[in-house]
This record gives C-alpha cells, sequence and structure tokens, in this order.
C-alpha cells in the first residue's frame, strides 16, 4: 500500500483506504474516491496539485489530500 502521489503516471490502480479526518474523507468520498474503486494518477505536476481520473471524470486535488488516499 502507498499513497496515490507515488503511483505510477497512466496506470489504474485499486483504491485501498482513505484516510483523513472525518470532513476529508466525505469529501474525497463525493468525489469518487472510495475503498474498491478504480483511480488512475494523470500528472503529479507543479502547483503542488494531482491531476487524476477517477469515475470517468478528470479531477485535480491538493497533494495533500492525495497523500490520504492509499492504493
Amino acid at each position: 500500500m502507498m499513497p496515490l502521489t507515488l503511483a505510477d503516471p497512466g496506470e489504474e490502480n485499486i483504491i485501498k483506504k482513505v484516510g483523513g479526518s472525518p470532513d476529508v474523507k466525505k469529501h474525497l468520498e463525493d468525489l469518487g474516491f472510495v475503498p474498491g474503486g478504480f483511480v488512475t494518477l494523470v500528472t503529479a505536476g507543479g502547483g503542488g496539485n494531482v491531476i487524476v481520473n477517477v469515475k470517468e471524470s478528470r479531477i485535480a486535488i491538493s497533494r495533500e489530500m492525495a497523500m490520504k488516499i492509499m492504493v
């Protein structure tokens, strides 16, 4: 298990765990980051944001939030 930020770009991963406070977990789950779901890291580019594909949507989240998603 590793944080999403360490995943290889373009490789589909299964979400194993979502951490953080209850509010953060709820927010990430609302965006589609649920255990057992699939997520693909598109880019961990500059500016502290990470772009991912989840549930057929492209989403930008902060690097801090991406660290709470374990794959």
